[in-house]
């Protein structure tokens, strides 16, 4: 097995352990986080309704155009606070996180702080 294959096989191993323990609810929905080389993507999702409720990414123009770089924690940060400033117009205020199996650190360290800034509760 090569390393790459079986660094992803663990990823995948790990991010499915937190979903088992982490689930989003209408009152309280799921922070979903995940990041690639050169993006970040954000969602809220209903689990029980199986619904994103809001959703931000560095793919996006209007978002991406004030960054320098899409994947770095900058912009994390920012993605972080576009989702939080969505989720409160929606009237969603607490949510669970979930960091996609990744270390909690870095970018995803970032959004999570972007979106406590916008006012979400976690």
């Amino acid at each position: 097995m090569s390393r790459l294959k079986k660094k992803y096989e663990t990823l995948a191993r790990r991010k499915m352990r937190v979903r088992g323990r982490v689930s989003g609810t209408a009152e309280r929905p799921r922070l979903s986080v995940f990041r690639s080389l050169r993006h970040v993507h954000v969602q809220i999702i209903d689990d029980v309704a199986g619904h994103t409720l809001a959703a931000a990414s560095t793919v996006e123009k209007a978002l991406a155009e004030g960054l320098g770089s899409t994947g770095s924690c900058e912009a994390a940060k920012a993605i972080g606070k576009a989702v939080g400033e969505r989720a409160l117009a929606k009237g969603i205020k607490r949510v669970v996180f979930d960091r996609g199996g990744r270390p909690y650190h870095g970018r995803v360290a970032a959004v999570a702080e972007g979106a406590r800034e916008a006012g979400l509760e976690f």
